[in-house]
């Protein structure tokens, strides 16, 4: 669940629209500032979730190795997005949040083999991390663009941890959905987020400093 978007221009935009990076951090602030970046993150959850739906009988195997590469792929996409941030400590929850995601992906894919009780557990925790990252970045950045979003987006993550920890594991079959459940709505809020941000973009032709925030 992911790092809102839509804050008024500020003077002295480091990087505007069709500007040139000079290094690989800059580089990849200019990618997270782009609102098809956003779109792709929020595809990267969207689909699993779409997916697990559809096929709620796959094997274990199966669903541990779409939640794992799902997890990894935005694990990628939280460590880019953390640099659209403009001051070295504001990045820090986003980057956290990578780091979690990327742990989380390696543990479901070493042991595809694992419970459905291992993998809710794996996955609610880093729900209920995530959002709970994405929650302190809505309150303590500065001039967050759609901080209602990212507000929302947190909730949703701590909400989707907890009850993925706190309902019983006896059916698979439940839990599948629910997981599935879950990445749809998160990949929603996502996909929201990334045309609430190009429509920003769009008011004023440019690149909006500060980029993107971090959904959980």
């Amino acid at each position: 669940m992911t790092e809102s978007r839509g804050q008024a221009p500020r003077t002295g935009q480091p990087y505007p629209s069709g500007g040139t990076a000079t290094g690989p951090t800059e580089t990849m602030t200019v990618i997270a500032r782009s609102w098809t970046w956003t779109l792709g993150a929020a595809l990267v959850t969207l689909v699993p979730g779409v997916l697990i739906l559809v096929w709620p009988d796959e094997t274990l195997h199966v669903l541990a190795v779409i939640i794992g590469l799902c997890l990894l792929l935005n694990g990628a996409f939280r460590f880019v997005t953390a640099f659209a941030r403009e001051e070295h400590g504001e990045r820090l929850p986003g980057l956290l949040a990578a780091v979690l995601y990327v742990l989380a992906g390696v543990l479901c894919l070493r042991n595809p083999m694992q419970t459905i009780a291992a993998l809710s557990l794996i996955v609610g925790l880093v729900w209920l991390a995530s959002g709970v990252l994405t929650l302190y970045t809505a309150i303590a950045v500065r001039e967050l663009p759609h901080r209602g979003v990212v507000l929302g987006a947190a909730l949703l993550g701590i909400v989707a941890g907890i009850v993925v920890l706190a309902l019983p594991a006896e059916s698979a079959r439940a839990l599948t959905r629910l997981l599935g459940l879950w990445l749809v709505l998160l990949g929603l809020v996502e996909l929201g987020v990334a045309f609430a941000w190009r429509a920003a973009l769009r008011r004023i032709g440019g690149t909006l400093p500060g980029g993107p925030g971090p959904t959980a």
